[in-house]
């Protein structure tokens, strides 16, 4: 089977989902594709303004998209053809993982106004999410390896890796920059 007809298999599962699949797929991507809107959007509204930022600011919802397509591509599979597997120690990782994630880009918005307080516990949660991402990493290698997971699975996490590490690099770059632009931004705003 050719690799598109592996992912159209793949994607082609989301119609095994029941109510609760579509509730968590829904949550879970809208809160994703919310963080993509909100960066983009923040970065076109000085944009509008005149306000310049750079480069490392655009990488921010560029990141977030690559790491939204993939992640809505993965998360067919973990509702569906993989969801006994993921269901024990793997489910846990993937929790920790999202609190990590969500509250080192929450602590970085914060670190805005008050770098001090903020700016160390959102780098340990950056940390730490790549830290579990990697984790997760061994747990979907392992089941590849024993032929219980697909090439789709596989790479929805290679862009899943390159998208959550371009935007959190992209952010770090930008918070250490002082962030340009975004006093410009909220002044004419």
């Amino acid at each position: 089977m050719s690799f598109l007809s592996e992912v159209a298999v793949y994607i082609g599962r989301i119609r095994q989902f029941r109510r609760d699949d579509w509730i968590v797929y829904a949550a879970w991507v809208g809160l994703m594709v919310g963080l993509c809107s909100s960066t983009a959007g923040f970065l076109g509204a000085g944009h509008l303004r005149g306000v310049t930022f750079p480069e490392s600011a655009w990488l921010v919802p560029v990141g977030a998209v690559v790491f939204t397509v993939s992640i809505a591509i993965d998360t067919i599979g973990h509702r569906t053809i993989y969801k006994e597997a993921i269901a024990g120690a793997e489910k846990l990782v993937h929790g920790i993982t999202t609190f990590a994630g969500i509250g080192s880009c929450v602590l970085l918005c914060a670190a805005y106004g008050r770098p001090g307080p903020f700016w160390i516990p959102a780098l340990v949660l950056t940390l730490i999410s790549f830290l579990y991402s990697l984790v997760d990493e061994v747990f979907h290698w392992r089941r590849y390896v024993r032929e219980r997971a697909d090439r789709v699975e596989m790479w929805s996490h290679v862009g899943i890796l390159l998208g959550h590490g371009t935007m959190m690099t992209a952010w770090w770059v930008w918070f250490f920059a002082g962030y340009p632009g975004v006093e410009e931004t909220l002044a004419r705003w």
